[in-house]
């Protein structure tokens, strides 16, 4: 089976269940399953897994694959075309939200990107992030990212919370779910928030952008920059907020027993394969990982 076309029918499924579908979405979706018998047939197999498991998030359903549950593990094999990119719509609706889908350019969970802007200006992505691109202006929909504008001709990035105006200068924003942390790497920034106030950050500064304008600047951590280049790195942290930033990058559910939360992690990490890191942590610090899928594992 196709995994485009199989993505596609949990996209699909996604925006039905959002509630956000328009009557122009649900005259495409026919037109897509009219255009090809794979479509319309890999459409019947996700409803018949959303049907068989209603209220239960597809990836426990998928989960079920390991326990001697005749039923559902025919239906589930037989959905197997859809279970292969789990999770499907579940984690496609609370990872990718519909507005995040309709976005220009996003990134899945665990993914990174980067691309020129022209003029020498370049935007970078973190992972699960989603974007709006015009010229000369970047509206940030989801997550985190990186923008670096070394011309004089000035740029705007808008967020939730405010507006962002840089020439000649190099930004990391991550917008979370009470506000927006800038932060500067050099040159100077100009933040307007929301009630039209403006204030100029400068390198080395990093403030955090709420509805309410910005606050106080500190001298922002390095550290927290190095997704940039594909590095998670730790000094002295707890394990317990390690593991809350690990779980940005990996798909699926992350659980881990609370006695862990104040061991400390040192160390640099690549990202490109969190399982590793698990393991490693793992070995280093004494604790088991219990992995029912790739996508549900447990720390104990």
């Amino acid at each position: 089976m196709n995994r485009d076309v199989a993505r596609a029918a949990a996209q699909w499924l996604a925006l039905l269940e959002s509630g956000a579908a328009t009557e122009r979405d649900h005259l495409a979706l026919q037109h897509w399953r009219d255009s090809h018998p794979q479509h319309e047939q890999i459409w019947q197999k996700a409803q018949t897994l959303r049907q068989r498991f209603g209220g239960l998030p597809q990836a426990l359903a998928l989960a079920s694959l390991d326990r001697p549950q005749p039923g559902r593990r025919a239906v589930l094999k037989r959905a197997l075309g859809v279970a292969a990119l789990v999770p499907t719509a579940w984690l496609i609706s609370r990872q990718l939200p519909i507005d995040v889908w309709r976005s220009d350019l996003h990134t899945a969970t665990g993914e990174r990107t980067r691309m020129a802007l022209g003029d020498g200006a370049s935007l970078q992505l973190n992972t699960a992030t989603a974007v709006d691109v015009a010229p000369r202006h970047i509206r940030l929909v989801e997550g985190e990212l990186a923008l670096s504008v070394p011309g004089v001709s000035a740029m705007t990035l808008q967020t939730r919370y405010g507006e962002l105006t840089l020439s000649q200068a190099e930004v990391c924003v991550r917008q979370l779910a009470s506000g927006c942390r800038v932060s500067v790497l050099k040159g100077a920034v100009q933040v307007r928030d929301l009630n039209g106030n403006s204030t100029t950050l400068h390198g080395g500064q990093q403030a955090s952008l709420q509805a309410t304008g910005l606050g106080a600047w500190v001298a922002f951590d390095v550290l927290q920059l190095g997704w940039r280049d594909g590095v998670l790195t730790a000094q002295d942290q707890a394990l317990g907020d390690f593991l809350r930033e690990l779980q940005r990058y990996r798909p699926g559910v992350l659980r881990w027993d609370p006695r862990l939360e104040g061991l400390r992690v040192t160390g640099s990490f690549q990202l490109d394969d969190t399982d590793r890191i698990l393991n490693l942590l793992a070995s280093t610090l004494g604790f088991k990982v219990q992995a029912r899928t790739r996508y549900w594992v447990t720390l104990t």
